[in-house]
């Protein structure tokens, strides 16, 4: 280590300049950890893209369940409170899922359609409608970010 000083024309102060000498075998090392690194990180990112292709390929899983359950509904006429049980924990899975992945609008939809499953009393028509939670409307918005992802790939 060597330490020089350089005077500034513009000030009467000197200013102390360290200069460390550093051998190759340190520059290889810190080259090598660098790109472990960049490595890591690189893969750190695919594995993300990855958790939120599931995720997002969850929900349209989610939205064909439900579906199929509203047909049901419709057909025989009666609820099974099971099914919304597990259609009420799927959704808000889901969304939490999802939350974690940063995909809050989506997130949301999926909240709000677990408690709705939870309890159907609990949201106004007008506060559904105006929540666009209805199954078109989240398999649309999954179905775009799933190809934002790819696009990104």
């Amino acid at each position: 280590m060597t330490l020089d000083y350089c005077a500034d024309p513009n000030h009467l102060s000197y200013t102390a300049i360290m200069i460390i000498e550093v051998p190759q075998s340190s520059w290889l090392a810190l080259f090598t950890h660098l790109k472990k690194w960049a490595t890591n990180l690189r893969r750190a990112k695919l594995a993300r893209k990855a958790e939120s292709t599931e995720a997002l390929q969850d929900v349209n899983r989610a939205v064909r369940k439900t579906a199929v359950y509203l047909r049901q509904i419709n057909r025989r006429g009666q609820r099974a409170e099971e099914k919304e049980e597990e259609l009420s924990l799927l959704w808000t899975n889901l969304g939490f899922k999802l939350e974690e992945l940063k995909l809050s609008s989506l997130a949301r939809k999926c909240q709000i359609s677990g408690k709705h499953w939870s309890d159907p009393e609990h949201y106004s028509p007008e506060f559904l409608q105006k929540a666009d939670v209805s199954l078109e409307s989240i398999e649309k918005l999954a179905l775009v970010l799933l190809q934002e992802i790819k696009r990104k790939t």
